[in-house]
């Protein structure tokens, strides 16, 4: 699948129509080897407005979005469909949506043409893609590989073609480190606008302090296009930007491949290359990121899925009421976790919480951007023992999501992408510059 930049120019230039790309989309869907990138497929309704597309909007320029074939991750309601968030327990007890969610009415205000609801990790609640209920999401260009999660099926979507881009949401990486690993990149929105532009209406959080939505795509020159269609943001166009970055120090890479570590050096150098100035930041109290992000994020998803699993029970009375037990072993110990946290040990959480922020917030007002690997690791081999792999990566991503900032991820052909993290709020600036990066052997 071509880049959204060129496909826009083949619509504007008529040399390619919403139904045909619509029809090769959907012929490439679901191609991956457990054939489950979509979990359902909205093909009939997705043709119905292609075909609609033209008298809808006579003037292209008027939809941001118009003709793009993309993927929703099936934590959000799209009408004729139950919401899944991966869950065969709650597909077939949550009722059939009859509207939208926010984000799906969005996109298709823009023109877009959803393809279908897209797989991801049980209740958004991993980084792997791995799923007792629907399967390993596998990379459709190399078999053997996992996605990545928890946006899985987006980042499989994009690599098959199925879709131009994809609609994923990200708590502590799960935009982020399924594009790095598939070879894509990502985009995810400073945590306060997602909640202010009301797209999480339709939508399960699985945990709020720290949930924001955005992109899965190909191109970096993509990101301000898609940004601004779905937050409504002005990203300026630039060819230069004289920037400040500051660059993880070397003692937090120690369990880097070489891979990742060769990409990270290579990045550093094209930015240096176009006149930014790179330094090295301390950034010595990361260490303690996954210590207060694991238990907050638990307690949080704790408190949801009880309430949830409440609201079914009180549709089945006669029933023994569900428990943590109706999902993935691992992902039900989790939230039994959360649970068991008490008030003052919560409390001291949000204290170092918030001392986090501040800390990551002084280096970002030192710094325009911080870079650092999305993952220690560029590929996760299917079937492979993962029990450790969370906390390894999530060491690399849960920096960024305490601090609830804008990220981009370069993206490496080999699955060493990079983070590149800007100030809450700075996402048009961070865009514009992630846009100026371009292509290369490397970067793509």
């Amino acid at each position: 699948m071509i880049s959204w930049r060129q496909l826009q120019k083949d619509y504007a230039a008529g040399s390619a129509s919403p139904a045909t790309i619509l029809d090769e989309a959907l012929q490439r869907a679901n191609s991956n080897l457990r054939h489950n990138v979509y979990l359902a497929l909205d093909s009939d309704r997705a043709r119905y407005e292609a075909a609609q597309l033209p008298e809808r909007f006579p003037s292209q320029q008027k939809a941001g979005l118009y003709g793009l074939p993309v993927s929703l991750k099936d934590c959000f309601d799209l009408g004729g469909f139950s919401t899944s968030c991966g869950s065969r327990f709650y597909a077939v007890r949550n009722p059939v949506a009859t509207t939208d969610s926010a984000v799906a009415a969005r996109l298709r205000s823009q023109g877009a043409l959803i393809v279908g609801k897209a797989h991801l990790h049980q209740l958004a609640y991993g980084i792997t893609g791995e799923n007792p209920d629907y399967g390993d999401c596998l990379q459709p260009s190399h078999p053997l590989r996992l996605t990545g999660g928890s946006s899985s099926g987006g980042a499989a979507g994009v690599q098959e073609g199925s879709a131009v881009a994809a609609i994923g949401t990200d708590t502590g990486g799960s935009i982020r480190v399924p594009a790095a690993l598939c070879g894509l990149a990502g985009y995810r929105a400073s945590i306060e606008l997602a909640h202010q532009r009301g797209l999480w209406r339709g939508g399960i959080h699985l945990a709020p302090s720290f949930d924001t939505l955005g992109w899965l795509f190909r191109d970096l020159a993509d990101a301000p296009l898609l940004a601004s269609a779905l937050f409504d943001l002005e990203v300026p166009t630039t060819t230069s930007m004289q920037v400040r970055v500051g660059s993880v120090h070397p003692d937090f890479l120690q369990h880097c491949q070489p891979l990742v570590l060769d990409f990270f050096a290579d990045i550093q150098r094209k930015m240096a290359g176009q006149g930014a100035e790179i330094s090295t930041i301390d950034s010595s109290f990361w260490d303690d990121a996954m210590d207060i992000f694991a238990p907050i994020q638990a307690h949080e998803a704790a408190i949801i899925q009880r309430a949830n699993l409440a609201a079914i029970a009180k549709q089945n009375p006669h029933q023994a009421p569900p428990d943590f037990s109706v999902f993935d072993p691992a992902i039900g110990q989790r939230l039994a976790w959360g649970e068991s946290i008490t008030a003052p040990e919560l409390t001291a959480l949000r204290q170092r919480h918030a001392t986090f922020r501040e800390k990551t917030d002084a280096l970002l007002r030192n710094h325009d951007f911080l870079i650092v690997p999305c993952a220690p690791v560029s590929r996760l081999i299917a079937g492979a023992d993962h029990g450790d792999t969370r906390k390894a990566i999530l060491r690399y991503t849960t920096p960024f999501s305490l601090a609830g900032v804008p990220v981009v991820t370069l993206p490496a052909k080999e699955g060493a992408g990079v983070q590149l993290a800007a100030a809450r709020g700075a996402d048009a600036r961070l865009l514009s510059y992630a846009a100026t990066l371009g292509c290369s052997d490397q970067i793509c």
